[in-house]
């Protein structure tokens, strides 16, 4: 018992070792391809090779870390309690924008599994890639997705929505602080609501708005998907 508690609080620090190293490297040359989620990742994945950590022994520590998670969806109403005035004067542009962000994405989705005759499962997975990642592993589960597939699709989405993101609405010409904030909150999640604070006030707003009002409708949407599916 003391051996396997040694081995789960080893984990837990190389874990937050990584994310804050990464989170480091970050700040200090301020590149979109070292966003921690993908560096610590990687470095992550690196140190348990090359310290020949098993999969079973790292996997304990998934316990700890759900706990979190679930702490994180019940965080996810605190933006929309900040920005409730400013939800209700926008709701309707809200409303439509992340409604259509999140449709398209699933629709994406399932489109690519048709011509590509991904598996039932694998597809399962792929369904919740754009919303926030409890939401998303929770949707995946009811679905009977691959939580850990779920995950990486989730933080792929993310990374490149936020790499190419701000260029793609700057070449479109959308000047709109809101339309930038719902598509980048909508697009990349947590990350998105992040860069669209580096534009401005309206901007952060609609994107956090934005992740916690997608990560709603696709749980809304998740029973129909199940019927569908």
């Amino acid at each position: 018992m003391i051996l396997f508690i040694i081995k789960v609080v080893f984990c837990i620090l190389l874990t937050a070792a990584c994310y804050f190293f990464s989170l480091k490297l970050y700040r200090k040359y301020k590149k979109g391809w070292l966003n921690p989620l993908y560096t610590a990742s990687v470095l992550l994945t690196l140190l348990l090779l090359l310290l020949h950590i098993h999969e079973d022994t790292f996997n304990s520590v998934n316990v700890v870390f759900n706990q979190f998670l679930q702490l994180a969806v019940v965080a996810l109403a605190v933006p929309l309690y900040k920005q409730w005035a400013f939800l209700k004067k926008n709701y309707k542009k809200i409303l439509a924008g992340v409604f259509c962000g999140t449709a398209t994405g699933v629709i994406v989705v399932l489109a690519l599994s048709q011509i590509f005759h991904l598996k039932q499962q694998l597809l399962l997975s792929l369904i919740p890639r754009s919303v926030t990642l409890p939401i998303a592993l929770t949707i995946s589960s009811d679905l009977g997705g691959i939580s850990s597939t779920t995950i990486i699709f989730v933080i792929l989405s993310a990374l490149i929505s936020v790499m190419i993101g701000p260029n793609l609405l700057k070449q479109f010409g959308i000047k709109s602080k809101s339309a930038k904030g719902l598509a980048m909150g909508t697009s990349a999640q947590l990350l998105g609501a992040n860069r669209s604070r580096i534009w401005g006030e309206e901007e952060g707003a609609m994107g956090n708005v934005a992740m916690t009002t997608s990560a709603l409708f696709l749980s809304v949407l998740a029973p129909l998907l199940i019927y569908i599916l």
